[in-house]
This record gives structure tokens, sequence and C-alpha cells, in this order.
């Protein structure tokens, strides 16, 4: 039977990096849209997979990573969709979720042929793990309203991109259906 898993890219962050003075506004955006399909998956017993960067420190681990985020100026961001003790978590170091990750090995013991992509950066990581996807051939489905950019207007280019080059199913997380 086909399966879906949520994957919740690079939300675990402390946001003291450059450009991150555009990024928050758009993070405070999306960031009830991204609650509410973390909390739809539990419900729904849709699996769920938190990403995240490791920021160049090759001692950093899902314990780590969060507890840096929560100490940070802007743990509200953080809070509201951190990972539970139970969630599957990967660490990566590049933008692509894949890239030298053991997601596909996961996705593949978990059966999982449809990915749903949430988080940040749209222009960035999302793009490249849409891509990495989709050329692994998965179905791709990525909320236009769960997912925040630096730069709007490449956003919205990534997002076109996603959708006419990689049939990428672009929604509002609200009309998200894990069940597909």
């Amino acid at each position: 039977m086909p399966r879906t898993a949520l994957i919740v890219i690079d939300m675990l962050s402390s946001y003291d990096f450059e450009d991150a003075e555009k990024l928050v506004p758009a993070v405070e955006e999306t960031l009830p849209q991204i609650e509410g399909l973390v909390k739809r998956a539990l419900d729904e017993d849709v699996l769920t997979i938190y990403v995240n960067d490791n920021y160049g420190d090759w001692h950093s681990n899902r314990d780590r990573l969060l507890n840096e985020a929560l100490e940070g100026e802007h743990r509200n961001l953080v809070e509201p969709i951190a990972p539970n003790d139970d969630a599957l978590f990967v660490v990566k170091a590049r933008h692509s979720i894949f890239f030298q990750t053991p997601l596909e090995y996961l996705l593949g013991q978990e059966g999982v042929d449809r990915v749903i992509l949430v988080g940040q950066v749209t222009e960035q990581c999302v793009l490249y793990s849409a891509l990495d996807a989709y050329i692994r051939h998965l179905e791709v489905c990525v909320p236009r309203d769960a997912v925040a950019s630096i730069h709007p207007h490449l956003a919205d280019a990534a997002l076109e991109l996603m959708e006419r080059n990689m049939s990428a199913e672009i929604c509002a997380a609200a009309d998200v259906e894990f069940g597909r």
C-alpha cells in the first residue's frame, strides 16, 4: 500500500545566520500551517521525519540541535513544532535532505512513495530536496503556505519549477491529503 511521509526541513534553528532577519517573518507566517500539518500527521498516524542541517557542527544530533534552537532568540518558532522524543530525525550537512543521509533508505524501509515537504528555505533546501525526491521516483507535495523563504520572488519561481519540472503537487496546507 502506498505511504506518505511528512518531512519537516530545517526548522530547528537559532536563526543566527546571514539573512535570518529576512527569514524570521516568513517562518512566523508559515509556522501555524506547519504546526497544523505536524499535528494532523500525528493524529492520522502519518510518518513524520525531521531532517535538519547540522550547521557545520559534527557533534550535533537531535537533542543538541533542539536545545540550541530553544536557547536562541526565536524559540517561539521552534517550540510549536519541536520533535518529541519518539520522532524520527535525520541530520544533514548540505541543502538536500537526501545528500549523504540515510533518508532514502529509511523511506524505502517504511514503504514511502510520497513526501510532503514543509519547513525552510523554499528556494534552497526545499527546492533541492524536491528535486532529489523526484529523481528517486517519489511523489512530491509542497504546501506553499507551509514553506518559508528568504526571497519571495525566488520562492515563487522555485514553487513553479517544482510544479512544472518535478510534477510536484503545490497546494495550500489545508488541502493536503495524507491518505493519497
